[in-house]
Formats: C-alpha cells, structure tokens, sequence
C-alpha cells in the first residue's frame, strides 16, 4: 500500500458524484445546499472510510475534511462563499481523501475563475467586478473584511453576483474524473 494514500480511496472518487450532484441540483434550484445532505455525508464517508481501510483510512478522510474546512471556513467568514458550500466540499473530502480533494479544489477553483469571469463578461460587469476585485484585496491587505465596506461583496446581499458554487463543484468533478480514468491525470502520483 503507497504512504501517500489507502487503496480503496479511488473507488470511493466514484461515490462521491451523487452528494456533489444533489449539491449541484439543490444550489442551482435554490441556491442553498441543505444541512441534510451534508451533515449527512460526512459520518458516512468517515465509516466508509474507516471499513474499507481502518484506523489509517479514517484519519486520511477525517484530515481531507479538516483540510476542505480550513481553505472554504475562511471564504465564508468573510461571506464570499455560502455555508453550504463550505459543508458540501467538506463532506466530498471524506470520500476523496486529501490528494484527490485537491485535485477537486482546484479543478473548482480555476472553473469557478473562468465561470465568473465569462459570466460577469456576460452582464456586462466585467469591469465593475475587476474594480471589486482590487477592493477585496486591499482590504484584506489591511486585514478588513470587505463586506463591511461595500455591502455588495457580501454573498448574502442580494445586490451580489453570485454563482452556484455546487454548480461548479459537479462540473469540476466530472472533468476531473475523465482526467483521472481516460487520461490517467495526476497532480500528485498515488
């Protein structure tokens, strides 16, 4: 078995799909992802985890969730992503592990960039969101939360633009998944 992760943690990289579409399909209905589905999800792929392989298989979940809440709970103390988002990615880690989930998150991350950039291009707030962006980061350069002073960049606004995180989640899943079975791609050799 290589150190890096448990065996059984590709098979499960085919489970996860149905908690990331239920997300995908509950945030773009209503741009919510329930409590029931995510809370749900991580006791379930923590036993998973722990049944196919043991001690050693759990505290890889346990440690790709920590790792998921500790880059989304930042984004949504300062409410640039939603709660749900935070919990959904949390709850695919412990089916994942801590290299595929990475492998996820920036998959997402660099879909979510080309969706938001194409999608506030689309409504004409490209530069607007540019300004925005510049904002942000001076603020945090300051250590400010930006929403406090400019209510828009708060996800909870309804003058927001906002995406469906979850949305993109599924889209970035299914991308990478056909990377890692008919291409064989890898960030990080297993």
């Amino acid at each position: 078995m290589p150190a890096s992760e448990p065996p059984t943690r590709f098979c499960f990289f085919r489970k996860g799909p149905l908690i990331i579409l239920i997300g995908a399909a509950t945030d773009l209905r209503s741009r919510k992802i329930p409590n029931w589905l995510t809370l749900s999800a991580v006791p379930v792929g923590l036993l998973l985890a722990y049944v196919f392989d043991g001690l050693s298989g759990l505290g890889y979940a346990f440690g790709a969730m920590l790792l998921a809440l500790l880059i989304y709970f930042p984004l949504y103390a300062l409410r640039a992503m939603g709660a749900g988002d935070a919990k959904l990615m949390a709850a695919v880690a412990t089916f994942l592990g801590p290299l595929m989930w990475l492998h996820l998150f920036f998959a997402a991350s660099l879909l979510g960039g080309l969706v938001a950039v194409l999608f506030t291009a689309a409504k004409g707030e490209f530069r607007n969101t540019l300004s925005k962006s510049v904002q942000i980061l001076r603020q945090l350069a300051y250590f400010r939360a930006p929403f406090a002073t400019d209510p828009t960049l708060d996800i909870r606004s309804p003058k927001s633009i906002s995406l469906p995180h979850g949305a993109v989640i599924a889209i970035a899943w299914l991308f990478l998944y056909i990377a890692w079975v008919q291409f064989g791609f890898r960030l990080v050799r297993l």
